[in-house]
């Protein structure tokens, strides 16, 4: 059912307002002014076809609630916690009193970011650029030039080592035969977990004979799990639970199967599209997650566009659907691009696309703005480390997509919360400039009459 919006009830009127309660002159205060929040009010309406049931949340709230998470780096319960302690975040969600009790279940974030999925998010996104530049952080002109690169954002998975990939899979398919009142003929509860942890004591010893060999021991304690309950799939007559032991079964035999070199491989059982993905960096040979496309101002660094790019495609066919992106969200379609070596081949016609390391024919004002393509590094840097863009917590590659807008959303917010008290203090610098000006001058002129009489 769509949301309603709450009135004014009897006792609210002896209440005292937010307003009244917090300083007006906070940086989400300003903020919450600039976004254009029935925007979304608009825009999400479809995504309540039904007349039935119980009223939805508000837009404006879930708005604000994962504006709020991925500005300061909160979980869906942290947020939601601070949101009861915290006047200045409930003003921003727009409430008009003072609240003590949650705003609503924490779990009601993960269907609403599937509700709205990538189109709805990129909303998000496009809102925190028409703040930024109703606060003056981006110009109309700013997105003429950007700086386009691709980074990985890792999945919350463990590392994929062999032995912890064969026992989670013969734990999981255990569970699942417990669950279906089926019968194995030998779990191996007691001797794989103990083997599990042998095989990781030979590999620190470098004895890997012994390692291997317990390897494919622990294979086959997870082969044997499994054939005993393909065995018995007729048994099982609640074909939900069927179809989960059947897509179990699929995974854990494609785990058996894989060989080292093989494309596509599983690492991790919970995940499945988690790409393996090599990034040259000397402290981490490989990232296992997804690979993200961002593209910011030349000037601001202030993200424009970011997108999920799952299957770890090669990084020059990937220019022309950023260039895309930021063409859909800012309605400007960019003069100049300027990349790394890694986009060479990129087959872009419409924008100038500036390559690293070619400077040939260049003018000087063109290889200082080349030079400044690196300043997209510590971009990326900020929003692994004040942001969640490190690692996603969120299922599957829609979850990959966005989280990976979100983290964009929750940059953007900071760099004008940052703007915002920068002003702030500005002005009272100039503030106290004048006053103290004029205190001087009141002071020479007091000085001066003293001297004349």
């Amino acid at each position: 059912m769509k949301p309603k919006s709450r009135g004014l009830e009897q006792d609210d009127l002896l209440r005292p307002r937010l307003t009244n309660m917090i300083d007006m002159r906070h940086a989400l205060v300003k903020l919450a002014a600039l976004i254009d929040w029935d925007f979304f009010e608009t825009e999400w309406a479809g995504f309540f076809p039904s007349h039935m049931g119980r009223p939805a949340t508000s837009p404006r709230l879930v708005a604000g609630l994962l504006y709020l998470q991925h500005t300061y780096r909160l979980s869906d319960e942290a947020v939601v916690a601070r949101w009861v302690e915290n006047p200045y975040y409930q003003h921003f969600c727009g409430e008009t009193f003072f609240q003590h009790r949650f705003p609503l279940d924490p779990s009601s974030l993960t269907q609403w970011r599937r509700g709205i999925g990538e189109e709805g998010v990129e909303w998000l996104l496009t809102e925190t650029i028409e703040a930024g530049r109703g606060a003056g952080v981006i110009s109309e002109r700013s997105v003429e030039a950007v700086i386009v690169d691709t980074k990985v954002m890792e999945k919350a998975i463990a590392h994929p080592t062999d032995a912890r990939l064969y026992e989670k899979a013969r734990r999981r398919l255990v569970v699942l035969a417990q669950e279906a009142d089926l019968s194995v003929r030998q779990s191996y509860k007691r001797l794989a977990p103990r083997l599990s942890g042998q095989v990781g004591r030979y590999a620190h010893a470098r004895q890997f004979k012994r390692m291997r060999k317990a390897l494919r021991r622990l294979e086959g304690y997870t082969g044997s799990v499994m054939r005993d309950i393909q065995r018995q799939l007729g048994r099982v007559t609640d074909n939900s639970l069927r179809q989960r032991i059947e897509v179990e079964v699929a995974l854990v035999d494609r785990r058996l199967r894989q060989k080292p070199k093989d494309n596509g491989k599983l690492y991790a059982l919970h995940e499945p599209k988690v790409d393996c993905i090599s990034k040259g960096m000397a402290r981490v040979h490989y990232e296992f997650g997804t690979k993200v496309l961002v593209t910011t101002t030349h000037k601001e660094g202030f993200v424009v566009g970011i997108r999920s790019m799952p299957g770890n495609p090669y990084d020059g066919h990937t220019l022309r659907e950023a260039l895309e992106q930021l063409e859909i969200l800012t309605d400007t379609r960019p003069k100049r691009a300027f990349v790394d070596r890694g986009y060479r081949g990129h087959g872009v016609q419409t924008t100038a696309v500036y390559i690293a390391g070619s400077r040939r024919g260049m003018t000087p004002a063109l290889q200082r703005d080349l030079r400044r393509r690196s300043a997209i590094e510590p971009t990326i840097g900020h929003m692994k480390t004040d942001g969640r863009l490190a690692r996603c917590a969120l299922t599957g590659t829609l979850g990959d997509a966005l989280h990976a807008v979100l983290c964009g959303c929750g940059h953007n917010i900071r760099m004008i919360l940052a703007h915002l008290r920068a002003l702030w203090v500005q002005i009272l610098a100039a503030l106290l400039d004048a006053f103290g000006a004029r205190g001087s001058a009141e002071r020479s002129d007091c000085g001066l009459k003293g001297l004349a009489a």
